[in-house]
């Protein structure tokens, strides 16, 4: 099939400009949290808003040949998601990541491979499998948080903090780290971002 002619090339511009979305929502979910506090939060939400940006590219990429002609996009539809509670965001977040991983894409890669474009499937079929990671990822956060397992856990529960590194270890999160004295939104359940560190990486905070 001629790519000029396909659904391929609208399914496309379709991810592009849900990925470019999602990384702006992800951007301003990050600035909400990081001035309630929850800078482990803010750090996940920009984590994910980069990684949304590469998979925009790699969309955006597989566009090149159509350079200077708009693709029309009918009948799409996408999330608004402008909450103030954490909760709330992380919820959201993790809807729309499983809608990705578990019906858009898949059914993006089918069509692909039904119309001839192997590549372009491939990338659809990889991006989901990264999308799933993601709403797991915000559903376990959302998790802890409903379960109020932020700020308290087991008696011998490891907090790392995320300024400094200091690692505190009892039952709740101090109010303020004893060693550089970042507020309690620095610390993380040590054993959970290890998860994230080994799989994905976290910034350092400014």
């Amino acid at each position: 099939m001629d790519f000029n002619s396909s659904q391929t090339r609208i399914n496309l511009m379709r991810a592009f400009a849900g990925e470019s979305q999602a990384r702006n929502r992800y951007t301003f979910a990050a600035e909400t949290l990081k001035q309630q506090g929850w800078y482990f939060l803010y750090n996940i939400f920009t984590l994910t808003a980069n990684q949304e940006k590469a998979h925009a590219k790699i969309f955006y990429d597989h566009l090149k040949n159509l350079n200077g002609s708009p693709v029309e996009i009918p009948q799409a539809a996408y999330p608004v998601d402008n909450y103030d509670n954490a909760e709330q965001l992380l919820r959201a977040a993790q809807h729309n990541e499983y809608g990705e991983s578990d019906d858009v894409y898949p059914e993006f890669a089918r069509i692909a491979r039904e119309e001839g474009f192997p590549e372009v499937a491939f990338s659809f079929e990889k991006i989901a499998l990264i999308e799933k990671e993601h709403g797991e990822r915000f559903s376990c956060l959302a998790e802890l948080m409903e379960k109020s397992k932020m700020f308290s856990g087991e008696k011998d529960t490891e907090w790392f903090c995320l300024n400094c590194g200091h690692i505190h270890k009892g039952p709740a999160v101090p109010e303020h780290c004893p060693v550089c004295s970042s507020d309690r939104g620095y610390f993380v359940p040590f054993k959970y971002y290890k998860l994230i560190a080994e799989k994905y990486g976290l910034p350092v905070m400014e």
